[in-house]
């Protein structure tokens, strides 16, 4: 995922690129070449949303690694614009499934309450890692001019979706999917590999408690939820569990953090950074040394996640990344000269950095929590939606933007920034800390932060093995009352 989305971006400018596939003329061309890749990842959330509960967390990702080796041996083998054009829109539709996918198949298998964040923080890190080693593979091989020097790098990519593939064979699909569809063998199985332990120990009943209860509390919301909902939810969800609400968050967050600038410095480094007037070799170093700022960036969020909160990385990141994008705004606007080109080079590299530590990562888990059992696989197709359809939006239209109205298309990336900090405030309550079946609680409380202070003191009341019990209080139910746990 991250490899194809760098990939090409130290490509665009190559001759021997730019030969095979015709010499392409119009401004157009090459971000349509680019952004084709997001556009189809982009409605392929939307269809996954329809299937991916019937094959299963499990089933989507091997879909969606089978489908990227495919689309990368299309691009590689390309000698016209139309079928790198095919090739990028089939790897589009792998990663469509796959970030509609992994970010569940992390949450739900995370065994502690305390492994979830890490866990996604650590997949965090390993995707933006491919843009890096995509743009070093890049920059190592267009010194040459033969026509392996970008097919090899394209063609790359079928490593990561091999191994990825061949690992995910020997592994289950999760718990909570198992039990929602009923399979309660192969859900227990998947909580005793998971745990280590055996099915009828006191950690894997409870476990096995709370998500049969939050089944059961779902299938009850089942009859206020109808898909017209969704023209007022956003503003006024009357669904008891705010099963409409959450899943605006899941569609509106990621598409927040594409909107604050981070494809458009992803995908045209090179472009942007070739504006200094650097030599193309020192441009393309330049740009793996950017993307491996950006990866690094993540890193911290591996250890900080838990301790920090979600709600906290994501309000403070996006006010300390509205200080830079506010600087970069105010160089691009006035006179060039070189030493403020560097100086804004210098203040990118700071922002990417801010921002792979608290939007990158964050916002798949955050949106992995919030989403209900029984709609999660819809939560993750609306995060890959929101996020490829706004990805799609900059990269397609971001060099033409930068081209036309110069400056001032900063100022777009720059409210981007400003709406992340308004929009977490109010609607996205803290999930550290609590089982996904305990943040059900609190959204069927209220949709708005300030309303779920009361009902997270009350969760904070119990802890430790405790902590379930005083859930099922809370709800109103017992387990005896709604589930027969078999051992």
């Amino acid at each position: 995922m991250g490899h194809d989305a760098g990939v090409l971006g130290g490509v665009v400018l190559h001759k021997p690129f730019l030969n095979a596939i015709g010499n392409p003329t119009g401004e157009w061309v090459i971000p349509w070449i680019s952004s084709s890749y997001s556009l189809s990842a982009c409605i392929t959330c939307l269809i996954v949303a329809t299937f991916a509960f019937k094959i299963g967390r499990r089933g989507t990702i091997l879909l969606g690694n089978a489908a990227a080796v495919v689309g990368s041996i299309i691009q590689a083998t390309a000698n016209s614009v139309a079928q790198l054009t095919v090739g990028r829109i089939i790897t589009g539709f792998a990663i469509g499934c796959i970030s509609s996918a992994v970010p569940t198949y992390l949450a739900e298998t995370g065994v502690e309450i305390g492994d979830r964040g890490p866990a996604n923080a650590f997949n965090a890190i390993m995707l933006i890692s491919g843009v890096p080693i995509a743009y070093w593979i890049d920059y190592g091989c267009i010194k040459s001019n033969g026509q392996w020097s970008w097919r090899v790098p394209i063609a790359f990519q079928c490593i990561f979706a091999l191994v990825a593939g061949l690992c995910m064979l020997f592994l289950p699909d999760t718990p909570r999917y198992y039990y929602a569809k009923n399979r309660h063998t192969e859900g227990d199985d998947a909580l005793e590999r998971l745990n280590d332990a055996p099915i009828d120990s006191e950690q894997v009943q409870r476990i096995k408690r709370e998500i049969l209860i939050a089944i059961e509390a779902e299938e009850e919301a089942k009859s206020s939820l109808h898909w017209k909902a969704f023209t007022t939810s956003g503003i006024i969800d009357h669904t008891p569990m705010k099963i409409i609400r959450r899943l605006c968050i899941c569609f509106w967050l990621p598409m927040i953090r594409e909107w604050m600038g981070s494809s458009l410095l992803a995908y045209w480094s090179s472009v942007i950074l070739s504006r200094v007037g650097a030599a193309p070799s020192l441009v393309s170093l330049l740009a793996g040394i950017l993307n491996i700022c950006f990866a690094l960036g993540c890193v911290p969020l591996y250890f900080t996640i838990e301790k920090v909160g979600r709600r906290s990385v994501l309000l403070y990141g996006a006010c300390v990344m509205s200080v830079p994008m506010l600087i970069i705004t105010v160089l691009q606007a006035v006179p060039a000269t070189q030493s403020i080109q560097w100086a804004g080079i210098g203040i990118i590299f700071a922002f990417l950095f801010v921002f792979g530590y608290a939007w990158q990562g964050c916002v798949w888990l955050y949106c992995s929590e919030i989403a209900p059992l029984e709609y999660r696989h819809v939560g993750g197709a609306f995060t890959g939606f929101g996020e490829w359809l706004m990805t799609f939006i900059t990269v397609f239209a971001g060099p033409i933007g930068l081209t036309n109205v110069g400056w001032k298309f900063w100022l777009w990336v720059l409210s981007g920034n400003l709406v992340a900090v308004v929009f977490v405030f109010f609607l996205c309550p803290e999930t550290g800390g609590k089982t996904l079946e305990q943040v059900d609680f609190l959204f069927s409380k209220s949709a708005f932060v300030t309303g779920m202070k009361k009902a997270e003191r009350d969760l904070e009341e119990d802890e430790g093995e405790n902590g379930n019990e005083r859930w099922i209080e809370l709800q109103g139910k017992t387990a005896e009352q709604h589930v027969e746990i078999k051992g």
